[in-house]
Formats: C-alpha cells, sequence, structure tokens
C-alpha cells in the first residue's frame, strides 16, 4: 500500500467512524470563528491581525481538514503564526471553550468529540511553545500565564 492510499484509508476510517465531511469541517469553522469574532476577549486578538477573513477561514479549513481527516490539505507551521502573539493559558482556555461550544453545536457527538480531542492536543502544544519562545518551560500540569510566567 503507498503512502496516498495509507492516508485514503485512514480517512476514510475516520469518516466511517465519525461521519466528518468536509462540509462538516467549514461549517464548523465559520461557526467558530463567528463566536471567536463576537467574543470580549478572543475578538480583538483577531481583529488586530486579520483583515480579510476569507482567506483566513479557507486556510482553518484546510488545516481542520488535514487535522480531522488526515487529509494533508494544509501546508502550514501554526506554531510560527501564533509565538509572537499576546496569549497565554486563559486565552487558550477561553478558544477551547468556544470551540467545543461550536463543535457539540454543530456536529454529531463522534464528531465533536474528534474535534475537541485534537483541539485540547493543538492548544496544549502552542501554548508550550509560546511559553519556550519566552524562556519559560512549563513542568507538567503547568500553565503560561502572561508577562513570562508559569503557574499550575
Amino acid at each position: 500500500m503507498t503512502g496516498a492510499e495509507r492516508r485514503e484509508q485512514i480517512t476514510a476510517d475516520i469518516v466511517a467512524k465519525t461521519g466528518i465531511t468536509e462540509a462538516m469541517i467549514e461549517h464548523l469553522v465559520h461557526g467558530f470563528y463567528d463566536k471567536v469574532r463576537a467574543d470580549a476577549v478572543l475578538g480583538p486578538v483577531f481583529e488586530a491581525r486579520i483583515r480579510d477573513w476569507g482567506p483566513h477561514l479557507s486556510q482553518m479549513c484546510a488545516f481542520w481538514s488535514s487535522v480531522a481527516l488526515m487529509t494533508g490539505r494544509y501546508h502550514g507551521t501554526p506554531i510560527t503564526k501564533h509565538l509572537p502573539l499576546p496569549v497565554d493559558a486563559g486565552h487558550f482556555d477561553r478558544w477551547l471553550e468556544l470551540f467545543e461550544q461550536a463543535a457539540r453545536e454543530i456536529c454529531p457527538p463522534e464528531a465533536a468529540a474528534h474535534f475537541i480531542e485534537r483541539a485540547e492536543r493543538i492548544a496544549a502544544s502552542l501554548e508550550l511553545g509560546i511559553a519556550g519562545s519566552q524562556g519559560v518551560m512549563l513542568g507538567k500540569g503547568e500553565r503560561f500565564r502572561g508577562g513570562g510566567a508559569a503557574s499550575a
């Protein structure tokens, strides 16, 4: 089996188990970012950086297709986009809260659980990377707080 065939099989298995489709991903991404843009905590962070939402939403659909369905559609480096942002554990908690709300509203339970589990891993990874870029090495159970500090 070639790599492409293996990827197709993995994607088919995920679709069969969760019911996730590209249309569902698009609906989730758009619904989630509607919440983000209206949010008092996250909205200003995004509005300060994104002028044209169309390309951003398209890129996020490709990202979530790659994350959720292993399609390989996304070819970026998320950490480099997030390193300069003024965000910490509180922002990631809010991001996860809004993402979980959107996933549960839009997706059937199996799909929502699949998306949420991956979102939790992504948030933890980005938080760890941002902390490290600011000279803070997080230990197990520690969170990154603004100002370059870690807390339990």
